[in-house]
């Protein structure tokens, strides 16, 4: 007992001793204007201490601050970039009795951040350096009871109750972040440290929690970061948001560039809901307005699955209370510049089905321009290009787009549920116009171009057939036609096209096959969905196709044909009284051309 007893008596006496030397002899404040000095020399910015710093000696021997800021750049609203309330320094014991400061933990409690853009692009990152380069280093010779810091070593970094506040003041926006954890593993300049966090958000629209892990080092300048094998997992929730809720996944290596204003990041990995892909991305911002360079490989990516889930939100969003006549703000492209190039697998839209995207635009003081975009469509191929002006309040574009071999019917199908034509289709349009309202496009859209059909076929209607009936109606006989395929088959259907305030013009409708030719022109009104077509068909060879047998009689008549209706329901007309004037106009013809030849017989062939 009596050795127990001394045992602990000169262990309270070392305890005492070493308290005694800490507090009397090393004195942290030695350590506070070199700290002050140093990051105002790395930074530009000051650096506040307000209250003194103090040891602590349970449950760990460590140096306590408290009321810290650094300050934002001269002009901004919040005078602080960053305030911490607390910062408890957990230090190994023996380096102290070199003069040297080991950090073993880090605790950082009631970090507050403010992240300024002002609306002369400004930011709150701007002078980190401080313009150290032409700052004359402090004094550091040491005055009486002075020290020096030999060595800085972090063994562990830990922050809680962190809230981080955006503010745009070009966009005139204000984004809150509340930062759960953040943790740094054992660090030190120039070597990759373990960080790991978790972030909640709640924003006006949305909520986001997100978490995140990977290996983080900062050069021995201070002057590059550089993230390694970064892991983020993140959701957000909210009514605006495909579905309410929106998952994605990261992989990627980030590096930023203080000195050069330059942040690059590899996409290794990335995951939009079942959208997935890879990339590189780099953000050199140091001009007023960022520049982004960007190339992003997507594989497959299904578009109906951010429709709305259930018919009931799809309605509503139909409705007309969803839709508006106001121009879209884009005063947004105007903030940023990038240069992307895309590769997408395949993308489906509205049950419609394309493959092999290649797309390539620029953004550049408001105007976007995309130089190229082709893809698969319907065993044919799609190109085009557009530009699409947002500099005025409202946005101006034009277009030129082309397609060669599609299969129109499949095409169709898909997108409009619509089964009116088949065959090989060519088409080609270049147009342009202003306003984004979708009532406007409609009436202020002004284009042009060309199609050609080949080895189709026109559904809903049996041309031949008609005439038919019609020439069976002629011959007296009044009863019911036969059944037949409501479809007329063709080998080209050709023309060219115009469009004017909402009207789409056809002056040179040509359509030829085997049994008949149609021709005339039309107009299809886009706001409406009105057609109106006056055409003419007439009968080339046999009704009864290859194999009918002689001429049809009525070769060579031609038949008034009319298409009216809607889009979704055309309708076909034969005009058989102009038909029946036709004939018996050929009929007169005939009995005339007798009546001449038989008195010039008699005349003795004068």
């Amino acid at each position: 007992m009596k050795i127990l007893k001394w045992f602990f008596i000169v262990f309270l006496l070392l305890f005492t001793s070493l308290i005694a030397y800490l507090t009397l002899i090393f004195d942290p404040n030695d350590f506070k204007p070199e700290l002050v000095d140093a990051v105002k020399e790395k930074t530009g910015r000051d650096l506040v201490i307000e209250n003194d710093l103090s040891w602590t000696f349970f449950p760990s021997i460590g140096i306590e601050l408290s009321q810290i800021s650094l300050s934002n750049p001269t002009g901004f609203d919040a005078a602080s970039m960053l305030k911490v309330n607390n910062v408890v320094a957990e230090v190994a014991l023996m380096p102290l009795f070199s003069k040297e400061v080991e950090i073993a933990q880090l605790n950082l409690d009631g970090l507050t951040v403010n992240l300024e853009t002002r609306k002369d692009g400004q930011t709150s990152f701007d002078g980190l350096d401080g313009g150290a380069s032409q700052t004359k280093a402090a004094d550091t010779d040491t005055k009486a009871g002075g020290a020096q810091l030999a060595s800085l070593d972090i063994g562990g970094i830990a922050i809680t109750n962190t809230t981080i506040t955006m503010t745009d003041a070009i966009a005139g926006t204000e984004q809150v972040f509340t930062m759960d954890k953040l943790t740094l593993g054992e660090f030190s300049l120039g070597k990759f440290a373990p960080l790991a966090y978790e972030l909640t958000a709640e924003l006006p629209d949305m909520t986001l929690t997100s978490q995140g892990e990977g290996m983080i080092k900062i050069a021995p300048s201070m002057q590059a970061v550089e993230l390694k094998d970064l892991k983020i997992e993140s959701s957000v929730i909210g009514e605006g948001i495909p579905n309410q809720k929106l998952d994605t996944q990261l992989l990627a290596q980030i590096q930023l560039l203080l000195d050069k204003k330059l942040l690059e990041v590899s996409l290794d990995e990335l995951a939009v809901a079942d959208i997935k892909g890879s990339g590189e991305v780099k953000v050199a911002y140091g001009s007023k307005v960022p520049n982004i360079h960007g190339q992003l490989d997507l594989g497959d990516i299904n578009l109906d699955t951010f429709m709305p889930a259930d018919k009931a939100t799809e309605e509503k969003s139909n409705s007309p209370q969803a839709s508006s006549n106001k121009e879209p703000d884009l005063s947004a492209l105007k903030l940023v510049n990038f240069d992307l190039a895309m590769t997408v697998k395949s993308i489906k839209a509205a049950n419609m089905l394309t493959s092999n995207w290649v797309m390539k635009t620029k953004l550049n003081n408001g105007v976007l321009n995309m130089s190229q975009l082709t893809a698969d469509l319907y065993q044919g191929k799609l190109s085009a290009s557009a530009q699409l002006d947002g500099r005025q309040k409202i946005a101006s574009y034009s277009f030129d787009k082309s397609v060669k071999g599609v299969q129109i019917l499949d095409l169709m199908k898909d997108a409009a549920e619509i089964d009116l034509i088949a065959g090989t289709a060519n088409f080609n349009v270049k147009g342009k116009g202003r306003s984004l309202v979708v009532d406007n496009i409609k009436k202020n859209l002004a284009a042009n171009g060309k199609f050609e059909i080949a080895d189709g076929a026109l559904y809903g209607v049996n041309i031949p057939q008609m005439i038919r009936d019609a020439k069976a109606k002629l011959s007296g006989d009044l009863s019911s036609s036969a059944t037949a395929e409501q479809k007329t088959d063709f080998t080209s259907l050709t023309g060219s096209f115009n469009v004017v305030n909402g009207v789409v013009s056809n002056p040179d409708l040509l359509m030829a096959s085997p049994l008949i030719r149609l021709a005339g022109a039309g107009t299809a009104n886009i706001v409406s969905e009105a057609l109106d077509y006056s055409l003419t068909t007439s009968v080339v060879g046999s009704l009864e196709g290859q194999g009918g047998g002689d001429r049809d009689a009525l070769h060579g008549i031609e038949i008034p044909f009319a298409i009216t209706g809607t889009f979704s329901e055309p309708k076909f007309a034969l005009d058989t009284e102009a038909l029946f004037d036709a004939k018996l106009k050929q009929e007169t013809d005939k009995v005339k051309d007798k009546v001449k030849d038989s008195i010039l017989k008699k005349l003795g062939g004068f």
